[in-house]
């Protein structure tokens, strides 16, 4: 049977507007999609740059000139807090899984914990590296 009161009823608000404000958990969740396909676009340099090595040397050349620079200094940082911070995502949502830590303040809590620590984790690993 056909619906009648279709045009009646209300609509889902949309995430972004006035409807919806945005919460440390579900943008720390977006991040962790984010870091992902962050540390993807790292894997494909990686990639590249193993390729590059095993192809010519001029190949390898631009690549490892392009890598070493300011610039490659700068896209690695990120490319390693994303690896980090997607990393701690990850431990976070194994702790959900096991029934842990869903009050809405430790929640955030482990927010602001994955930033921060993918942030110190990734200063060390270049102060190391």
């Amino acid at each position: 049977m056909a619906d009648v009161n279709r045009g009646q009823r209300p609509l889902s608000p949309f995430m972004i507007g006035p409807y919806y404000r945005p919460q440390l958990t579900s943008m720390s969740s977006i991040m962790v999609r984010i870091s992902g396909i962050v540390s993807l676009g790292a894997a494909v340099l990686l990639v590249w740059w193993l390729l590059a090595a095993a192809t010519s040397d001029g190949a390898f050349a631009f690549i490892d000139g392009l890598l070493r620079s300011w610039f490659g200094d700068l896209v690695l940082f990120f490319a390693t807090w994303a690896l980090w911070y997607h990393t701690l995502g990850r431990l976070r949502h194994v702790i959900w899984d096991f029934g842990y830590c869903f009050k809405v303040e430790t929640a955030e809590k482990l927010g602001i914990g994955m930033f921060v620590g993918a942030t110190v984790l990734a200063i060390l690993t270049a102060i190391v590296v």
